[in-house]
C-alpha cells in the first residue's frame, strides 16, 4: 500500500554512493546521446517550428504525425486516443513491449503548448548553446529527451527488453472538459504501470539541478453571496442588513485568516458586487452594476486554491465550505462550487525511493547530487493525475526559461544531460521485477 509521508520529513536530503563511470551498455548510451546530438536538434526544431496550441486541433494532430513516426522505427506500436468529445484533439500513446514480468515504465509528456496560431512567437532558433522557440521546452524538448534517451537505449541493446508506454496528452495547457474524460485514458495507463517519469521541465535552483518528487493541485473555486437589498440608508438595520459585499469580505477575510497552513495557498482572482454581478462563460471575467445608494444583493469571486496532498485538499475544501456557511446578517444565500482541476502529487516514500536510483544514475555519469524540490516551487501537472496510483519522478525534461512566453528558451545542453539519466534510469528501472 503506497502512503504519503510527512510534509517536512520527505525533503530531507538524499545520498548517493559513489559509483563508477558507465562501462559497456551504458556507456554507449552516453556514447549515442552525444553522437545523434545534430539528430535530436533537428528533430525539436521541427516540432516547435510545427504550432500545437491547445485549441488548435489541426495543429496538435500534425505534430503527432511528426512524433509517432520516430518511435515506431524503434519498436514501438502508436495508438491515437480522439478526444474532440472534451475540446481538444487527442493523445498520442507509444507501446514498446519488453520482457515479460519487467517493470513497466510510464513515460509522459505533451504535445501541446500554450502559444496558439495567432502567437506572433512561432519560429525555432538556435543561438549556441540555447533554442528559443514555442514550446522549446515546455514540452517539444521532454519530447526530443525521451526520443533520444529511447534511440539510446535502443543503440546499446537495453531497449529490446524494456516494457515502455509513452503517453503524450494534447491538452495538458490547457486540459478538455471534462478532466474525468480527458485524463481517463492516462489514469487507465498508470494503473498497469509500475512508474511514472514525467518529462516536463528540470527544476534548477542557484545553478544546481533538483529533482522533483511532489506537485501541488490547482482547483479554482467560486463564491456566491446574495443578500437582502434596499436602500443604503437601512445598512446594517435589522430589516435590510449589511449587505452582499460586507459578508463576502467577511469569508473571504475567514479564508485568509483560518486557512492557511504548510503548502497550502489560497487566491482571490476576481471579484464582483452590487445590485447585480455575474461570471462569465469563460470564467475569466466578472461584472458587476449598482449604485451607491442601493445595498449590494450579490456578489460574485473566483480564486485558487493549491494544496499538497488529496487528504489536505480535501480538508481545506470542507473547511471553505463551513465558512461559507456560517451565518451573516442580511444574507439570503451564500454557496462556494469548487472547479475541475490538477489533483496534488503528494510527497510518498515510493517517489522518495525513486529519485535515490535517479541519484545513483547520477553517481555514475559523475554528476551532483540532485536535492529534492520544495513543492511551492513546482506547479500542476499531467503527473498529478495519477500520482495517487503510482510512483513518480517530475522533471526529466530539459531545463528552460521563460516558459508560457515569447522568447521561451532551452538550455540545450540540459537536453543531452537529462537524455542520458533518463536512458540509464529507465534501463535500470526496466531490469527490475514488476509489482504488478
Amino acid at each position: 500500500m503506497r502512503f504519503t509521508i510527512g510534509l517536512v520529513s520527505a525533503f530531507v536530503l538524499v545520498g548517493s554512493p559513489a559509483q563508477a563511470a558507465p562501462t559497456g551498455a551504458e556507456a554507449r548510451m552516453v556514447a549515442t546521446v552525444d553522437a545523434e546530438q545534430a539528430r535530436t536538434l533537428k528533430f525539436l526544431e521541427t516540432m516547435v517550428n510545427q504550432n500545437s496550441g491547445s485549441r488548435n486541433l489541426e495543429g496538435v494532430r500534425r505534430l503527432r504525425d511528426i512524433v509517432a513516426p520516430e518511435f515506431t522505427a524503434l519498436g514501438f506500436t502508436s495508438r491515437w486516443i480522439p478526444m474532440e468529445q472534451t475540446g481538444r484533439a487527442g493523445h498520442l500513446v507509444l507501446t514498446h513491449k519488453g520482457r515479460k514480468g519487467g517493470k513497466k515504465l510510464l513515460l509522459i509528456g505533451h504535445l501541446d503548448t500554450v502559444f496558439e496560431p495567432d502567437s506572433p512567437f512561432q519560429t525555432y532558433v538556435l543561438n549556441g548553446d540555447k533554442a528559443t522557440g514555442p514550446g522549446v521546452g515546455d514540452d517539444k524538448g521532454g519530447i526530443a529527451v525521451i526520443l533520444a534517451a529511447v534511440r539510446a537505449m535502443q543503440t546499446a541493446g537495453t531497449l529490446k527488453n524494456a516494457n515502455i508506454e509513452v503517453f503524450l496528452t494534447g491538452d495538458e495547457e490547457e486540459a478538455g472538459s471534462p478532466t474525468e474524460v480527458a485524463r481517463a485514458d492516462l489514469v487507465t495507463a498508470a494503473k498497469a504501470a509500475d512508474v511514472a517519469l514525467d518529462f516536463e521541465g528540470l527544476s534548477r535552483e542557484n545553478g544546481n539541478d533538483m529533482g522533483s518528487i511532489a506537485r501541488r493541485s490547482s482547483q479554482s473555486w467560486t463564491l456566491t453571496v446574495e443578500a437582502k437589498s434596499g436602500h443604503s440608508s437601512g445598512v446594517w438595520g435589522a430589516n435590510a442588513g449589511d449587505g452582499a459585499i460586507y459578508a463576502a469580505s467577511r469569508i473571504l477575510s475567514a479564508f485568509r485568516e483560518e486557512l492557511p497552513e504548510p503548502y497550502l495557498t489560497l487566491n482571490v482572482g476576481l471579484i464582483a458586487g452590487g445590485a447585480e454581478a455575474d461570471v462569465a462563460d469563460d470564467n475569466a471575467h466578472v461584472s458587476a452594476q449598482g449604485k451607491t445608494n442601493i445595498i449590494p444583493g450579490k456578489v460574485v469571486a473566483r480564486g485558487d486554491l493549491r494544496t499538497l496532498s488529496l487528504e489536505q485538499n480535501a480538508a481545506a475544501m470542507r473547511k471553505m465550505e463551513w465558512i461559507v456557511a456560517r451565518s451573516y446578517p442580511g444574507v439570503t444565500s451564500a454557496k462556494i462550487t469548487f472547479s475541475e482541476g490538477y489533483p496534488p502529487m503528494a510527497p510518498t516514500a515510493g517517489n522518495k525511493a525513486l529519485l535515490a536510483k535517479l541519484n545513483r544514475v547520477n553517481a555514475t555519469l559523475d554528476l551532483p547530487e540532485m536535492q529534492p524540490l520544495d513543492p511551492m516551487k513546482r506547479g500542476a501537472g499531467d503527473i498529478s493525475f495519477v500520482a495517487e496510483y503510482i510512483d513518480g519522478l517530475v522533471g526529466l525534461g530539459p531545463h528552460s526559461t521563460g516558459d508560457h512566453a515569447p522568447g521561451e528558451t532551452v538550455d540545450v545542453a540540459s537536453i543531452w544531460t537529462q537524455a542520458k539519466r533518463a536512458a540509464l534510469l529507465m534501463t535500470r528501472l526496466a531490469a527490475e521485477k514488476s509489482d504488478r
